[in-house]
């Protein structure tokens, strides 16, 4: 898949009803060494900012699961600072202060980061 259908794949996830965490994952399910099922599963307390505490961003969480299961764990930091320095943040309860709504275009970014790790 290119970045483009990834960063589609995450907002298409997203729309159909997973957290951001789990659209994140499911983008590069077909990249896991695990299953579907358990990529979704283990996945969905992440969402809105981990079980809905609105910590850290469930798209920073997707994506440094999504480096863990694929080998790239060394590459996480780096990953986390470029999706801060597009935007703006990692914690999902400031990210929505400051106004970064919808959340598909937060998860099509990580997807794109991903792509471009990946």
């Amino acid at each position: 898949m290119t970045k483009e259908e990834r960063m589609n794949a995450a907002r298409q996830l997203h729309h159909s009803g997973c957290n951001c965490c789990q659209s994140v994952v499911m983008a590069y399910a077909d990249r896991l060494p695990i299953d579907k099922e358990s990529a979704m599963n283990v996945s969905a307390p992440f969402g809105r900012g981990l079980a809905g505490t609105r910590e850290v961003c469930g798209c920073v969480s997707g994506a440094a699961m999504v480096c863990g299961l694929t080998g790239h764990t060394a590459d996480t930091r780096a990953l986390i600072e470029k999706f801060r320095d597009e935007n703006g943040d990692i914690v999902c309860g400031r990210l929505l202060q400051m106004g970064k709504r919808p959340c598909n275009e937060m998860v099509a970014c990580a997807a794109g980061l991903l792509a471009d790790l990946l």
